[in-house]
């Protein structure tokens, strides 16, 4: 392992991804329940011979094979693991006085247990699981089982809402331009073309599937195969503690879209913006990517209640996922991974959403423009969606306002003029702050990490006397631009500075 490496990740510390192990007298019982979770959740790397706050203190140099042969045996072992895995761990000769032992641990297709506990990790901590409704999360997750696909044999055609059927033909034929392939089928011919209708090739059994009932289903019927299914939207913006307004959704997906977005334009400013020449409602954009993402790509088999709420400078949603990863997603990170490709499918061929991943490139698109600031999607067993809301925020008066400033600099004295036309670009669209004064920003945010060698959003908060939401916002664009590198997710994020590229 890269010396290099390992120093970063000991300046960043412990993650959902990385553990430190004391190790002095030995491997003890909670490095295997470290290796338990690692495997049940996203991988890992495991280090022996470091405390919790990365100092390091090393394992005995002469019983470090010892050490080794005994992680395998124990790994080995069916009595102790179950399934059982195979890992080699490598000792590494960190200097002159002290050994550490390392062990990368992959995630596993299988769910695990050590001394027949299993073990998952929550953050930087390894937490037992014994709640049946967990365990059989956990075995979705790993099993790649798409839960849409599950055929209900005794479910029939009387049991969807076949008022929706007409809609659902003119919807497609108007999304693809007057000629759609449903707009001649039958209802059952619509039905199995969509792929909800099908035959189980495991079991045999053949009919209507999951995602069939959550599209088309009567209220009862929904009920009755997902009782724990709701949404809620809410509005907090004045009672905090509750709420100003609520609407408990637990109706079919198709009627769920039109009534979380009639919501949102209820409670939510519409502001238009003129891309190229066409006006288009900021709102209705972000609006749609959200309820879409809310309603198509949620696991419906968890009694987790799926959220929409509308604060006073932001809104989200929340719903339970299957995770193939954790932290948070940028444009650059995204790896579009279908969690109900059947129901995607439906909400994109009747024009509720577009192609997979194109929501996420809109929403970081729009929001801008909406708010001036960018959204969060953070990725995990609940999938959120952050968008700022900031309802006195105009673009297009942004916009003017930074011209007219620049245009009176111009007339006023030419050589003020400093800055290159990039940067007057990213003031346009990114902030509003003058350029000297995000330069100072830039300046001591640069001091302070090559003073003490990172810098979190907490410490940038109180550096710059700004709102932590601000601050994490300069360091975003520092990272942008190569300045900083951002390592670690959650509480343990820092940055740290670029030294391929320096200042």
């Amino acid at each position: 392992m890269d010396l290099n490496i390992l120093r970063s990740v000991l300046a960043i510390g412990e993650t959902i991804g990385v553990e430190f192990k004391r190790c002095g007298n030995g491997i003890e019982s909670d490095v295997y329940e470290s290796v338990c979770s690692f495997l049940n959740r996203f991988g890992g790397d495991i280090y022996m011979g470091i405390l919790d706050d990365g100092t390091v203190i090393g394992v005995p140099e002469k019983a470090a094979p010892d050490m080794v042969k005994n992680f395998i045996k124990t790994v080995s072992n069916p009595m102790l693991f179950s399934p059982t895995v195979y890992l080699v761990p490598e000792i590494i000769k960190y200097d002159d006085t002290h050994t550490i032992i390392h062990v990368h641990v992959p995630p596993s297709a299988e769910v695990h247990s050590f001394k027949k506990i299993i073990y998952d990790r929550v953050d930087d901590a390894d937490v037992k699981v014994t709640a049946t409704g967990t365990i059989a999360q956990m075995y979705i997750r790993k099993q790649g089982i798409f839960t849409e696909k599950k055929i209900f044999p005794y479910a029939k055609l009387e049991d969807l809402r076949q008022d929706l059927l007409p809609k659902v033909r003119l919807m497609a034929q108007n999304h693809a331009g007057g000629n759609h392939p449903w707009a001649t089928m039958d209802d059952m011919e619509l039905l199995k073309s969509a792929g909800l209708y099908g035959r189980d090739i495991v079991t045999g059994d053949e009919g209507f599937n999951l995602a069939a009932i959550m599209l088309l289903g009567k209220d009862d019927v929904i009920l009755n195969v997902a009782p724990a299914y709701v949404t809620d939207a809410l509005v907090r913006k004045v009672n905090i503690d509750r709420y100003d307004d609520r609407e408990v959704i637990k109706t079919n997906l198709v009627d769920s879209y039109d009534r979380l977005l009639d919501f949102g334009k209820k409670h939510l400013p519409d502001k238009f913006f003129l891309e190229d020449t066409v006006n288009k409602s900021l709102r209705n954009i972000i609006l749609r990517e959200m309820v879409s993402n809310i309603l198509m790509h949620r696991e419906f088999s968890s009694s987790y209640t799926a959220k929409f709420v509308i604060e006073k400078e932001r809104m989200y949603v929340e719903n339970a996922s299957r995770a193939t990863g954790e932290g948070s997603i940028t444009v650059n990170n995204l790896e579009p991974n279908p969690k109900n490709p059947i129901i995607a499918s439906f909400f994109r061929n009747i024009g509720y959403a577009d192609q997979l991943g194109s929501g996420v490139r809109n929403l970081f698109k729009y929001s801008r423009y909406y708010s001036g600031q960018e959204p969060e999607f953070i990725e995990g067993d609940i999938f959120k969606i952050i968008v700022p809301l900031n309802d006195e925020y105009s673009y297009d008066f942004e916009t003017n306002r930074i011209e007219t400033d620049n245009a009176d600099k111009v007339q006023k004295s030419a050589d003020k003029i400093r800055e290159s036309a990039d940067k007057v670009q990213e003031s346009a669209d990114k902030t509003q702050e003058s350029a000297d004064k995000l330069l100072a920003q830039y300046k001591l945010i640069l001091d302070y990490t090559e003073k003490n060698g990172k810098i979190t959003s907490r410490q940038a908060e109180e550096l710059l006397n700004v709102k932590q939401r601000r601050a994490r916002e300069v360091l975003s664009k520092m990272v942008d631009k190569g300045t900083l590198i951002k390592q670690g997710a959650y509480k343990s994020t820092v940055y740290m500075l670029n030294k391929e590229r320096g200042k």
